[in-house]
């Protein structure tokens, strides 16, 4: 029987401590009063959580079209819970650490994991390198690809990590081979209550494709976007702005965005996938994009954060002949997101 979201499972501890829901809610007031600015977020989200209506209001990050405020179920945000529960096997009692902003849907999630599930959920401030006790046991936690890669070598207690908000390179992932905690990369955004999807990424469990959770159905729009059908989260089809390439009926490999797509004198070029080869051979953060060319319509450009703009040729050794950027620009400063999303379309606007 799934639980309703109006109730809180009986095992469900928050910083060592149990709540039913009177004492939850004050809790949340104790929290937005007197806490700091990521616990006064998180005091406001349970007292959405707690009140006598049955959704919550969250804003889209953009995975479907602009960025726009949504009514999302909280009965939805329940049954994503459970399809993760049980392909992780999370049971109650089980530990639980949380170090994500609750101000958006995956940090919010982690909060209903724990209160559905039964977890005893510690809450540390979501720094990009999170303090934690490393010697304590936490079998389940979320993380965003910087904090992975700045906690690698404090992990050993940690049993499985989910990550997600930007996609995880291939020198991250190589990073997470010898780790003992099993990770995965999450595929999803508000829309779906996060994650419709996981891609184990080390410990000889590594997949290549995203596969689908229980009861999720996938497809492609004309455009090659992916349409979701997850009828436990969301009563219509979700159609994202999401190229893909679908390899079985469960299994998908993610191309890039729509938006970034790039037409070079015909060929189509995706930036997230030339990103992809070229990450561990530049140590700045960059990205790839395009500009006018008389020529060819649009031409492929890379952007570095960094004072020069010179880079070694060999550092494009494996691209394809139209993969090779023809110009390469320098900015001091990327301009990012809260979640660490490199910000395209205005770091672009500081070329000009």
């Amino acid at each position: 029987m799934t639980p309703s979201f109006d109730k809180i499972h009986l095992k469900f501890k928050l910083n060592g401590n149990n709540y039913d829901h009177n004492e939850l809610k004050e809790v949340a007031y104790s929290l937005i009063k007197e806490g700091e600015p990521y616990e006064k977020t998180t005091g406001t989200f349970l007292l959405d959580w707690l009140d006598e209506k049955d959704y919550i209001k969250v804003m889209t990050s953009g995975s479907t079209g602009q960025p726009k405020t949504i009514k999302l179920s909280k009965q939805a945000m329940v049954n994503s819970c459970i399809a993760t529960g049980n392909y992780l096997k999370l049971k109650p009692g089980y530990t639980a650490l949380h170090c994500l902003p609750a101000n958006f849907i995956a940090g919010k999630m982690m909060l209903v994991r724990a209160m559905i599930l039964g977890l005893e959920m510690d809450l540390v401030e979501p720094t990009s390198q999170p303090i934690f006790d490393y010697d304590k046991v936490y079998h389940f936690t979320a993380m965003l690809p910087m904090q992975l890669q700045s906690t690698l070598s404090y992990l050993h207690n940690v049993k499985t990590i989910i990550v997600g908000g930007s996609s995880v390179s291939k020198h991250l992932i190589d990073l997470t081979q010898p780790l003992k905690p099993k990770v995965y990369a999450t595929y999803g955004m508000t829309e779906t209550a996060t994650h419709i999807a996981l891609k184990p990424l080390n410990n000889q469990l590594q997949e290549a494709y995203f596969r689908v959770l229980p009861k999720v159905s996938i497809s492609q729009d004309e455009r090659g976007c992916l349409v979701i059908d997850a009828p436990k989260v969301s009563k219509e089809k979700i159609i994202t702005n999401d190229l893909v390439k679908l390899h079985s009926p469960t299994e998908f490999e993610w191309l890039g965005r729509i938006d970034n797509v790039i037409n070079s004198g015909g060929v189509k070029l995706f930036p997230e996938q030339i990103e992809e080869k070229l990450k561990g051979k530049i140590p700045n953060q960059f990205f790839i994009a395009s500009e006018p060319d008389a020529m060819l319509g649009e031409q492929l450009i890379l952007v570095l954060e960094s004072d020069s703009n010179i880079l070694d040729a060999s550092i494009f050794d494996g691209l394809d002949k139209f993969e090779i950027p023809k110009k390469i620009y320098a900015i001091s400063k990327f301009k990012m997101t809260s979640t660490g999303k490199i910000k395209r379309a205005e770091n672009l606007k500081q070329l000009k």
